[in-house]
């Protein structure tokens, strides 16, 4: 009930602001062509003809003009002067809709009508087009919000029902057909096919799914019929993760956006105290207030800060959007400003920097022609069918020959902290460590090579050693090319904490390119670590010489994403804790994203920074040329309107971000 609600909200909301939207367009029409009759009867004299005078006016087209000004400032400034009243019985009296009023009915106070009418009208069209920037900013987000389903069709007795999502239990079984949102997050237990998970991850190439496969939430299926067993309710899903997420996001607000409402607050009072002194102080002097007032009018409407109040949370928000539909989840624009000034990178390595699957890497027969490999491999995967240690199961998914119901397997024996003894179809088969060739006084056994990385599998067939097995976790093919990646940003160093040993460790930095690695380490030890680089790189002090981010995907890895300036959860939603304490949850298994989250960080701050000196430069010139008598109205219309469409329009610019191919 809750999400229809909220479903029927969000489409009132729509239509309320489609029907704003309209309404808009037909004002600023309406006023635009009262504008422009106006000007019309001004230039061209129109009913000169009559030759007929209204008291103060000299004319008729001069009392015609002033009536088709009044009535355009009416049709476009009503809202806003409305507004600037409400805001007055509220406190809130130095904001836009105030500067817009009192600069506007200034200049209708000393005659300047067409300029009047100008400063109304710019300014609605400028307000029409950043809402129309923010709506596309929004939709970009809402298209998230569109990937959890609103039904599940669930087996139950002897039929299937259809039911809201929040009514399935876990463990029940549902169905979704060819073209249908999974609504909830389970493991496939019967049928095969392909989903499209760009709506959670941004890749756009469809994933294979069979019996066994995990599936999440908001996925599509492309292929055909599946069923699915669930492992968490409706409200855990990945599905309603993400949303909540994007939600939280634009709650959080970056250094950039407070330092512009502080700003404004002071900007606001100060600009109109600066101007009452300009309208007063010279008028006195001078004696002649027409100008001087006319002047503070100019100079109150550059100096609305709309531009800024605009432009810069824009940013931030097509900021997390954009990110947000390339499977970055970035929970809040504080976090944008914190990747962008990165310049130390920490990363775990199992499931980080390496797939986290452990797999047969190698296969070195001591004689190839008494027992080759492929058959080493299967003597022993049938000595370890009854294992359930993933090395175990490394070992079997290595193994493609005949099952193991064809051997005869008897006797097996497991020995605590060396490996198995079993017979094979009669043979005396040992598969384990070094320890348990050593033991058994195995003929012919020699250690590994030094280049052999990984847990070694020895095997010895009735005593005499047959070879060894190399099982390994592999690196993540882009994992090279992230710290690649992160190199060209900028960053300085990057270190890998891990609890395996030093070996195994020093060969995956090798392999990636990490710049340091920390081996051995229990969780409170990443955290001394992390504490430890932030004081070697000057990155813990009040003056920050830039921020560490971390990335982790395991429970352990919980409290080093909260000591982290970035915490950086890897692996789309697998680690509750994780997702919990990290600031950015990437969904893929990518580090390469990681790059590209900085990346896209980078570049909302560069259009930030861009648009506060943009708008403050322009801003303070044409104040100075107002009070100087060199610039009019229609320049300080400009210098509002003008330059917050075009620091809007920057900030769009964000939007149109395309990763960069190597």
């Amino acid at each position: 009930m809750n999400d229809e609600k909220k479903q029927c909200q969000a489409c009132s909301l729509e239509m309320e602001e489609d029907e704003a939207d309209e309404k808009g367009i037909q004002q600023i029409i309406t006023a635009a062509l009262l504008f422009a009759g106006g000007m019309a009867v001004t230039h061209f004299h129109i009913l000169s003809v009559f030759n007929i005078s209204f008291g103060n006016f000299a004319s008729a087209d001069e009392l015609l003009s002033v009536i088709l000004y009044l009535a355009a400032y009416l049709v476009c400034g009503k809202k806003v002067v409305l507004a600037a009243v409400q805001n007055l019985f509220k406190g809130h009296v130095f904001d836009e809709q105030f500067l817009m009023t009192v600069a506007s009915l200034g200049a209708v106070g000393v005659g300047q009508y067409p300029e009047a009418v100008a400063v109304m009208l710019l300014y609605q069209i400028g307000e029409f087009f950043e809402d129309k920037a923010l709506g596309s900013s929004r939709r970009s987000i809402k298209a998230l919000m569109e990937i959890r389903p609103d039904k599940a069709f669930v087996k139950r007795g002897s039929g299937t029902e259809e039911v809201p999502p929040d009514d399935v239990k876990t463990g029940e079984t549902i169905i979704v057909k060819p073209g249908e949102r999974i609504p909830i997050d389970g493991v496939v237990i019967s049928g095969k096919s392909f989903l499209d998970m760009s709506a959670l991850t941004g890749e756009s190439v469809p994933v294979e799914v069979f019996t066994g496969s995990d599936v999440m939430a908001g996925a599509v299926n492309t292929g055909s019929v599946i069923e699915i067993r669930t492992t968490k309710i409706a409200g855990e899903s990945a599905a309603a993760r993400i949303i909540k997420l994007v939600e939280d996001a634009s709650e959080k607000k970056a250094r950039s956006e407070k330092f512009i409402t502080k700003f404004s607050r002071i900007y606001t009072p100060t600009v109109c105290a600066a101007a009452l002194i300009l309208a007063v102080v010279p008028s006195l002097i001078t004696h002649d207030p027409h100008t001087w007032i006319y002047r503070a009018l100019i100079f109150l409407v550059v100096s609305c800060p709309c531009a800024l109040i605009i432009s810069v949370p824009l940013s931030f928000f097509s900021g997390i959007g954009t990110a947000s539909r390339r499977g970055i989840l970035i929970k809040g624009s504080e976090f944008i400003e914190t990747l962008a000034r990165t310049k130390t990178a920490v990363f775990d390595k199992t499931g980080t920097l390496t797939k986290g699957v452990f797999v047969v890497t190698a296969v070195h027969p001591a004689d190839e022609s008494r027992i080759p490999a492929d058959e080493l491999i299967a003597i022993a995967a049938h000595a370890e069918t009854y294992s359930n240690h993933p090395i175990s199961r490394s070992l079997r998914t290595a193994h493609s020959g005949p099952c193991c119901s064809l051997v005869r397997i008897e006797t097996p024996e497991e020995i605590s902290g060396e490996g198995i003894r079993v017979n094979l179809n009669g043979q005396n088969i040992l598969a384990g460590n070094m320890k348990l060739m050593k033991t058994n006084n195995v003929t012919g056994f020699v250690p590994c090579p030094e280049n052999d990385f990984g847990t070694i599998v020895h095997v010895a067939v009735d005593g005499v050693y047959a070879g060894h097995i190399v099982i390994s976790d592999q690196t993540k093919e882009d994992a090279a090319e992230a710290m690649e990646q992160l190199r060209s940003l900028g960053i300085k160093k990057l270190v890998m904490l891990t609890g395996d040993n030093k070996e195994t460790a020093d060969n995956v930095a090798q392999k990636t390119g990490v710049d340091t690695v920390y081996a051995q380490l229990l969780p409170g030890d990443k955290v001394d670590r992390v504490e430890a680089l932030l004081s070697e790189s000057g990155l813990d002090g009040k003056k920050k010489q830039g921020t560490l981010l971390f990335a982790g995907d395991g429970i352990n890895d919980a409290p080093v994403l909260a000591r982290a300036d970035t915490g950086i959860a890897m692996g789309g939603l697998g680690s509750d804790a994780a997702i919990e304490s990290a600031d950015v949850v990437i969904m893929t298994d990518e580090p390469a994203k990681i790059a590209e989250a900085i990346r896209i960080s980078k570049r909302t701050i560069r259009i930030v920074h861009e648009n506060i000196a943009f708008s403050l430069s322009i801003k303070i010139g044409i104040m100075i040329l107002g009070a100087l008598g060199i610039a009019n109205m229609w320049t300080a219309v400009f210098g509002d309107t003008g330059v917050a469409l075009l620091a809007t329009a920057n900030a769009m610019r964000v939007m149109m971000y395309r990763r960069k191919i190597k």
